[in-house]
């Protein structure tokens, strides 16, 4: 079970979770090897990106103390069903004025057909209005960046 090893050591699983799939980390890909487990492909860090405190792991440990990772991963074993459960609007248009930012280095993005997907977007997201790519970000694209962030999603509101 997942949650054996995520909870086993909460501060290193975030430290190297967090670590791993940044800009700063050395890549992610998702691919967990044989008899191994997730953390695996997450290195322990030798320093924390700047973005990234102690304080921050330590206030995520907090927050998983009671009921641990089981909630979180429950949405990655929820995918399909949540899948059949939208079944509905899988072909509605999204029409309000939309802003696409990511991370280039995102282990989402870098994933097979990720950046024709967003480039098609255009489709069912009519007012599409940007997509911005961040240089060396990755999955955590308001913590890495949060100044350019803001100041992305200012300019974007102040346009509308």
């Amino acid at each position: 079970m997942p949650e054996a090893e995520f909870d086993r050591d909460r501060t290193a699983a975030f430290r190297r979770l967090l670590y791993a799939a940044s800009g700063d980390g050395p890549g992610l890909t998702p691919i967990v090897p044989d008899g191994g487990g997730f953390l695996d492909l997450c290195p322990e860090p030798a320093g924390l990106p700047g973005w990234l405190t102690d304080d921050d792991i330590a206030a995520y440990v907090r927050e998983y103390e009671d009921a641990g990772f089981t909630g979180p991963l429950n949405w990655y074993r929820n995918l399909d069903r949540n899948w059949e459960l939208t079944a509905a609007w899988h072909r509605a248009p999204i029409t309000p004025p939309a802003l696409f930012i990511a991370g280039d280095r995102d282990l989402v993005a870098a994933a097979p057909r990720a950046r024709d997907t967003v480039a098609g977007m255009r489709t069912f997201v009519p007012d599409l209005r940007d997509t911005v790519w961040l240089p060396g970000c990755g999955h955590w694209t308001q913590q890495e960046r949060p100044d350019e962030v803001n100041r992305i999603l200012i300019d974007f509101l102040g346009a509308l």
